[in-house]
């Protein structure tokens, strides 16, 4: 059987983006590498992880796309749901994220708005489906 394990985003600073998804969701550390360029956050089932660009560039010798706040997202996400979408965004403005779009109602239901984060990642805030 596969399983969903974790999504590694490729930042400048590991600390301080681990410390921006502390302080801006609430999630908690589960490993810091000794030399502070991995590491993981317990966040629900999926274990969302941060490696340095540094690192990744070991990984990865031909190069990747680097996620820049200054440049339009990648055509991915992040979905992080919530009953409290407003005050979950309050918390992540306050921690250094960029609002990309209110909290809108879709037509199913559910409450959608859409951040990001201090590497310019896209996340989206919503209500649980159903």
């Amino acid at each position: 059987m596969v399983k969903f394990a974790y999504t590694i985003l490729y930042v400048s600073d590991v600390d301080q983006a681990l410390t921006f998804y502390e302080k801006a969701f609430g999630f908690q550390r589960k490993f810091i590498s000794p030399q502070q360029d991995y590491a993981e956050l317990i966040s629900g089932e999926t274990t969302l992880s941060l490696a340095s660009k540094k690192l990744a560039a070991t990984n990865l010798p031909t190069g990747f796309i680097e996620s820049r706040l200054n440049e339009k997202p990648f055509a991915i996400e992040l979905g992080f749901t919530t009953d409290e979408v407003d005050n979950t965004i309050a918390q992540a403005l306050k921690a250094g994220a960029v609002l990309v779009e209110k909290p809108k109602q879709k037509p199913w239901g559910q409450t959608v708005a859409y951040l990001r984060d201090l590497d310019g990642f896209l996340i989206e805030i919503c209500t649980p489906m159903g």
